[in-house]
Order: structure tokens, then sequence, then C-alpha cells
């Protein structure tokens, strides 16, 4: 744009706030585009102009800092002071002090009772797992209960095992079963392998 076309869109121009022309010789302020005399680009709130030029707009008025912090901004649970920002509420009022927390849905929760309200329960023990969880047979084990339910050998996701009565059997105490059993358990795996397609180990394999 030419100094004379420039000069012209000024001459047309009017002011965001109060819609009054721009005289020539004064001082304008421009605003993503928006155009203001200098005694109206101010707070909405206050009047006053922003200070260092910062300000905050909500639903198309620009506030001072103070203002807007006064107005809309939430206040902080632990320090008191006003949040801009990102905000993460807490479930318990007992401070994380750089202990681990976790987040979900916007809500900050310890560990403990992260583990109460989301936690996976442990099939075996019926308490909440805490730490890694092994997934099997479509149910969630602690580590240290997913063993063979019969001789209780510890048992990982890398061993054979079977399902037997809806727990863990490793291969060793499968082979000790009375053929007949072992038949039947073999029937029904492959019934529920057609139908629901389980990650538990085929018996052909065991």
């Amino acid at each position: 744009m030419t100094g004379s076309n420039m000069s012209d869109a000024l001459a047309n121009a009017v002011c965001q706030r109060c819609q009054a022309r721009f005289s020539p010789a004064e001082r304008i302020v421009n605003s993503n585009g928006e155009l203001y005399h200098e005694h109206c680009f101010v707070c909405a709130q206050c009047f006053r102009p922003f200070p260092e030029g910062l300000f905050y707009e909500f639903e198309g008025r620009k506030y001072c800092e103070h203002d807007f912090q006064m107005l809309f901004a939430p206040c902080c649970g632990s320090c008191g002071e006003f949040i801009i920002g990102r905000v993460i509420k807490a479930k318990c009022e007992k401070p994380f002090l750089g202990h681990r927390h976790y987040e979900k849905k916007g809500l900050a929760y310890c560990e403990t009772h992260y583990n109460q309200l989301f936690g996976d329960v442990c099939y075996n023990c019926s308490h909440v797992i805490e730490g890694d969880v092994v997934s099997a047979l479509n149910k969630a084990w602690c580590v240290s209960c997913f063993s063979c339910s019969t001789c209780n050998s510890k048992l990982t996701l890398k061993n054979k095992f079977v399902e037997f009565d809806m727990k863990p059997v490793c291969k060793r105490c499968y082979e000790k079963f009375p053929l007949e059993l072992k038949k039947r358990l073999k029937k029904l795996s492959e019934l529920t392998s057609r139908k629901a397609q389980p990650k538990a180990t085929d018996l052909n394999s065991a």
C-alpha cells in the first residue's frame, strides 16, 4: 500500500471503541488490525491504559491483568495466587510435595486415590494393583499373584500355561491332569477360541 493509499485508508478509519475518526496528527494504536485512539485503548473494567501494552481478552473485551484475574481467573488452592493458564484440580487436600501424581480428565490424584478410583483390581487377591499389571485370561493380576493355581509356581506371559477354572495352570501341572480332563479342556478351549478368540495358550502347544 502506497503512502497516499494508506493516508486515505486512515482518513476513512474509525476507532474500534468510540467509532470516531482519527485526526491526521494523533497517535493510533493498532491491536491485531483493530485501530484505537490512544485514550480509547484501555481496560474495559478500570478504563486505565494497559501496563506495557499487556492485556487479556475475554468475550471480545480487553482487560488489564489485574482486572482479568479478579473477574475471571481461578485461585490456586495451594498458594492462593491467581492461575493464568491450565488449571489442575486435586482429589484430596494433601500436597504432592514432589511425589508422583496422576491426571485423568483434568483432575489430579495422588497415587492412592488414583488406584482406588481407576486402578486395576487383581483377580487373585482382590487388591488394587500398584505397579505393573499382568493381563491374562481377560483378567488383571499382580505380578506376584500370577502363578500356577495348582503348584503356585510363578508365571509370566512368556511361560506356557492353560486356563482351568478361570485360573492359569502351568504346562507341567497340566501334563499331570487325567487324560479325560485334558480332552474336555481341549474341546472347551477350541470352542472358546472359535467364539471369542482368547489370548490363552492353545492346549495343543502346551
